[in-house]
């Protein structure tokens, strides 16, 4: 069996990690992958154009794909699905038509309005005088959001009229997110804990995955700037079985019924980034329709069942209702580059990586994100260095949280690049939790 997985980031090297492992694999090829999927067993990176659909069909039938799983939104939203299901090619992944519920933030609030799907007041802005009016009338602490896809970093969490003001101006002015953000949503501000909901869906049967929770913000104490996430770590305590069981009946089954009545199925990963308030009701902050990252990383650590036989039953419309989970915790950390999220570095050396052998600790597992190999080798071996923002996810199993996030730590203490940086209290809710 050959299997196609769309992307470059940790996410897909912990996707393809995953279906790797499944004894019906010859190669899992990843396009265009990065240093870390191009030294995984069973994987190989390959050079595609995904924004050309037809090079895709065509690889995907010279090369005897039996299925593809698209990893990030940006070919969700293009419309690649569609084009490769007219092509009898099996794709795992929400339509275009279902992806507007990442792809546009107005599109997202008015569909969970129409769907009575619990979800902060908000009001969307294509001209920045009536934005800023609506912020003054309404105060702070507000959310500032781009419309469209800014890569996990058009949120602005504004704590002032100002901060919000600033925010408005660099969307709808200044072009800062480009086209995603020529138009913003406003929002409520939420108070709670907030948790990432994911599940798979095949147009009708909904399968949870572990639950997870991610640390956005750059700096510890989840300070700083909002990012596409510093770390995660699953199961997240604030979904309890209360929790869990309102928001599969008060958020993924109807939109699992909306879309399916409206002619359009949700087949694919869904994510439903959460604020938990005091009374442990969920609300919706964001849809995304693919799997989180970094929240990927922890959960596959945990997936004990086959992802592969998952993706091919979730194809082919019989989903489980279950899947079997590692009982223990697994916590991720991201080493990000010199200037993130402002900016990025790019090759620098990375140092310090575990290297891929059968005796590994299986328990430690670092994902690339943003890596690639240089042009020198040391002892045979290419040299990695950064090409992105985030650029490793270093993630660990553990009896609980403390145990992987100490375990997580030792690892990320030993890799160095040149300006990177990265939190030391991933899973602090849940740890006070535990204690």
């Amino acid at each position: 069996m050959n299997i196609l997985i769309i992307g470059s980031g940790g996410r897909e090297h912990a996707l393809a990690w995953q279906c790797a492992k499944d004894k019906n694999v010859n190669t899992v090829y990843v396009a265009s992958g990065n240093a870390g999927t191009a030294l995984e067993p069973h994987c190989e990176n390959v050079t595609l154009d995904v924004t050309n659909h037809q090079a895709v069909i065509d690889f995907c039938q010279s090369s005897n794909i039996d299925f593809v799983i698209v990893g990030p939104e940006a070919p969700l939203v293009d419309g690649l699905v569609d084009d490769c299901q007219k092509a009898d090619i099996a794709i795992w992944g929400p339509t275009q038509y279902c992806a507007q519920l990442e792809g546009s933030k107005t599109f997202a609030k008015e569909f969970m309005i129409a769907n009575n799907i619990p979800t902060a007041h908000y009001q969307a802005f294509t001209d920045a005088t009536a934005a800023k009016a609506y912020v003054s009338e309404q105060g702070a602490p507000i959310v500032v959001k781009a419309d469209g896809l800014a890569a996990g970093k058009g949120v602005i969490v504004a704590e002032s009229i100002e901060d919000a003001h600033q925010a408005i101006d660099d969307m709808l002015a200044d072009n800062k997110f480009g086209e995603a953000g020529s138009r913003v949503v406003i929002e409520q501000f939420l108070t709670g804990e907030e948790a990432s909901f994911i599940c798979m869906i095949d147009g009708e049967n909904i399968l949870p995955m572990a639950t997870s929770q991610d640390h956005k913000r750059i700096f510890e104490g989840d300070t700083g700037a909002n990012t596409g996430g510093m770390g995660a770590y699953s199961p997240a305590p604030v979904v309890t079985a209360e929790v869990h069981n309102k928001v599969i009946e008060r958020i993924i089954r109807p939109v699992v019924q909306a879309m399916k009545d409206s002619g359009h199925p949700y087949t694919g990963f869904l994510y439903a980034g959460l604020m938990i308030d005091e009374h442990q009701d969920p609300y919706v902050i964001e849809f995304n329709c693919r799997f989180g990252d970094p929240e990927t990383q922890p959960i596959m650590m945990r997936l004990q069942s086959s992802l592969v036989e998952l993706v091919q039953q979730g194809i082919t419309g019989n989903l489980p209702a279950e899947a079997q989970w590692d009982e223990r915790a697994a916590l991720g950390i991201v080493l990000a580059s010199k200037g993130y999220p402002q900016s990025s570095s790019k090759g620098d050396v990375i140092t310090g990586l575990p290297q891929i052998t059968t005796d590994s600790d299986d328990t430690v597992k670092v994902f690339h994100a943003g890596t690639k190999f240089g042009d020198t080798s040391q002892d045979g071996i290419p040299v990695v260095e950064t090409n992105g923002g985030r650029v490793l996810c270093v993630t660990a199993l553990g009896k609980d949280i403390l145990e992987a996030q100490q375990k997580a730590l030792v690892t990320t203490a030993s890799i160095r690049f040149d300006g990177a940086h990265y939190r030391r209290d991933i899973g602090h809710r849940a740890i006070s939790r535990q204690s």
